[in-house]
């Protein structure tokens, strides 16, 4: 078997060396097939110094195609030669850096936005900035720019200047006082500068930006930040120019200059519509392509050159290639306009010689290609197996094998932790199909599954994998797989086998909290018609369970954990609509005997510790800033951040603020402030969260305390006689009406 295998293999590596080399030549067919001759108008320039004109751009009268694509070029033989062009896109003339086939990359300018250094707000409001027209040649490219934000320990975004609709956005912070970056760094984020990916671009956009820390550094080089709309890899060194300037004054001459790229076409027109129009741009020998925002045109099939000059599509003399154009042996190849076809040299061949000429080619393809097939499944399998053994290494196998056998003997619940094979998982979700994605997160993606013994799971696929952390993940699962509370989301295994590590949870069948308070979830998979209003006894039970978790979380463990990523999205409810805490892909573990740890800074905006988000220093107080929040949205049904346009205050500070005007009635959810004994309750709950959400850590009090406090205000109000299995008996549907009363009496300093 063995002898026949090696035999098998011979005959195979002739066969790769035919494949191969029949592949090359294609390639080689296909480049040139492909290639582009850029050539300008006959009689017109096609260079500007170094830059090459293609029509329909061009130099002088009667070279280009339209007043759009005039060139003007300032040459003066030296390497400051500069290109401009009067596009309909910007009232002005732009300078051009780069010309393809499809898009230009031109000069563009960073908006320098000046904010005051009490309140951190742009002093001149929102700035208006003009997007996507939609209309003429020119059109800012999605794919090939991104919105760059230049400043410290601020957060910007875009929004449509009609509908409020968010684009894009991102936040910048400066780690230290050396702000000036390489030029070859990119926009991480920690450095100086942010930048995110637009996703589509109305007609016009209103760029906002605030410092979110109006002491320290944001004010460290300069009073101002900047943005862009730029070219992503192109604008490095502007960067570090803007970062490197010393000037205390946000002043004109400081206005930083960068790249964006404008994709082009021939006119906002279907192919259908240009065809018959005068106007049409298209050449001879090619093809109209539609665009989202009009036509171009490419060089037929076996034509290449520039497709919009009358006659730049040139036949491709397939016969001039190595293979004579692919044809059999003792043939000739017959070049013909866009093709070529091939002709015996000798038509005396007799039918027999042809029967057993393909007979003799059927039989041989045949077997080489059972051979191919066979020998590219144990290639596969060989490699599919070593992949697994790399990614099991690499995501801390070795280490969760190693705690597995430490525990033997004991009754660690660890020992139960199941390693789950990759197909297991992937057959539980059809391939991590989009139709069972339950919910979608910075970290990761969860996906709902089911079994092969029949139990529904919920499997979290991590977006990246760090190698440096993980000894941290394979200690986290070992302590999430130890902890053993009704209000937290229990850890049933994980697959070390794929890229990056798969988490299996128990699946938690009610959906978020954020759903319930909020309305139906975007998530395809989650019921529209599934969410209930909760009424204040439910939700005062939700909060007391959410607070005995963190509580348990902090205190009760072997080691404390903190959270770091408490909002009502991760707040699950179960069959019986208890809360269930979830998502601890940004917690971290720390020993009891410390209190705080050093991190980089990670959450959720609306929901993150002022103070944590300064200092960096994580502590448990940092989750008790986030369970005010959500208590917040418990007694309002306001989300943390509004999605209005014309909000720029999130719940909590929009709450501290009506808290201090004594209208605390205007927040509170009519649902629940109708109710009659919510008049006494929901000032008392109100206090506790204000008190949750102070600025200064310190003055806030532990899990411990605010769980102690639910537990102790429930019993007082007889809210604690409600049962799971009453539940539904008392959910409450959407009514007029509204109780008022004051919270004079509850104003207090921060």
């Amino acid at each position: 078997m063995k002898s026949v295998y090696i035999l098998l293999n011979n005959s195979l590596v002739f066969l790769f060396l035919v494949l191969l080399l029949q592949q090359a030549e294609v390639s080689v067919s296909l480049s040139s097939s492909s290639s582009l001759s850029v050539v300008a108008k006959p009689g017109c320039k096609d260079k500007c110094g170094n830059l090459t004109i293609p029509y329909p751009f061009g130099i002088g009268k009667d070279c280009y195609f339209d007043k759009a694509f005039e060139i003007n070029c300032f040459d003066d033989n030296t390497n400051h030669s500069s290109t401009w062009v009067a596009t309909d896109y910007s009232p002005f003339p732009i300078q051009i850096f780069n010309i393809a086939m499809d898009s230009i990359r031109t000069d563009s300018s960073f908006l320098p936005v000046v904010y005051d250094k009490s309140s951190g707000k742009n002093i001149n409001g929102d700035e208006p900035i003009s997007g996507s027209t939609g209309q003429g040649h020119f059109h800012m490219s999605l794919s090939r720019n991104k919105f760059i934000v230049i400043g410290c320990d601020i957060y910007a975004y875009v929004k449509d200047a009609e509908s409020g609709e968010f684009v894009s956005g991102c936040a910048s912070f400066c780690n230290t006082n050396n702000f000036a970056v390489a030029a070859t760094s990119s926009c991480t984020g920690n450095n100086g500068c942010c930048q995110s990916a637009i996703s589509w671009m109305p007609k016009n956009v209103i760029v906002s930006i605030q410092t979110m820390n109006t002491m320290k550094a944001a004010w460290a080089f300069n009073n101002c930040s900047f943005c862009l709309m730029g070219s992503s890899g192109h604008n490095s060194k502007y960067i570090s120019e803007i970062l490197s300037s010393n000037s205390s004054n946000c002043a004109k001459e400081l206005v930083g200059f960068g790249e964006t790229t404008l994709e082009w076409v021939m006119g906002n027109m279907s192919c259908a519509q240009a065809m018959g129009s005068r106007e049409y741009g298209c050449g001879n020998n090619s093809d109209c392509v539609n665009s989202s925002y009009g036509y171009r045109c490419r060089c037929s099939n076996g034509y290449q050159g520039n497709p919009y000059l009358s006659n730049g599509c040139q036949d491709i003399n397939e016969c001039a290639s190595p293979n004579g154009g692919h044809c059999p042996h003792n043939t000739r190849c017959f070049n013909t306009p866009g093709s070529f076809y091939c002709k015996p040299n000798n038509g005396r061949r007799t039918l027999v010689l042809q029967l057993c000429y393909g007979i003799s080619s059927a039989v041989i393809l045949i077997v080489l290609i059972a051979g191919c097939l066979l020998l590219y499944r144990q290639i596969k399998n060989r490699k599919e197996v070593k992949a697994k053994q790399k990614f099991f290494k690499r995501n801390g196998g070795l280490l969760m094998q190693k705690q597995i056998s430490m525990n033997k003997g004991s009754d660690s619940t660890f020992l139960h932790m199941k390693l789950f094979q990759k197909e297991e998982l992937e057959k539980a979700t059809d391939n991590f199909n989009e139709s069972r994605i339950l919910g979608k997160g910075g970290l990761g993606t969860v996906y709902k599954g089911m079994l092969s013994d029949g139990r529904i799971v919920a499997i979290k696929k991590s977006n990246i994998v760090d190698e440096d952390q993980v000894g941290q993940f394979v200690n986290e699962i070992f302590i999430l797989s130890q902890i053993n509370h009704r209000h937290i989301v229990k850890v049933l295994g994980c697959c070390l086998e794929t890229q990056v590590p798969l988490l299996v949870y128990e699946y938690i069948c009610n959906g978020t909290l954020s759903r319930h308070l909020h309305g139906s979830s975007p998530i395809p998979s989650e019921s529209r018609t599934s969410t209930i209003t909760l009424s204040l006894e439910h939700r005062l039970r939700i909060a007391r369970e959410i607070a005995g978790a963190l509580s348990y979380l902090h205190s009760c463990a072997s080691s404390a954990i903190f959270h770091r990523d408490i909002k009502s999205s991760n707040i699950l409810l179960d069959e019986n609509y208890r809360a269930v805490v979830s998502d601890f892909g940004l917690s971290r573990l720390v020993s009891i005997e410390k209190t705080h740890l050093t991190t980089q800074v990670g959450g959720t905006f609306g929901y993150l510790d002022p103070e944590y988000f300064r200092s960096g220093q994580l502590n448990d107080k940092s989750d008790v800033y986030a369970f005010g929040v959500v208590l917040l949205e418990l007694l309002t049904s306001q989300r943390a951040v509004s999605s209005d346009a014309s909000s720029s205050q999130g719940l909590a500070m929009h709450f501290k603020s009506m808290f201090k005007q004594s209208r605390l009635t205007e927040m509170v959810d009519p649902e629940i402030a109708r109710d009659v004994e919510g008049q006494e309750i929901v000032p008392v709950v109100a206090t506790l969260a204000r008190r949750c959400l102070k600025s200064n850590a310190r003055n806030r009090p532990n899990m411990k305390e605010v769980a102690a406090e639910l537990e102790e205000l429930t019993k007082t109000r007889s809210y604690d006689m409600l049962r799971a299995d009453s539940f539904e008996e008392n959910i409450s549907f959407k009514s007029e009406g509204l109780y008022s009363y004051t919270s004079d009496s509850l104003i207090e300093e921060d």
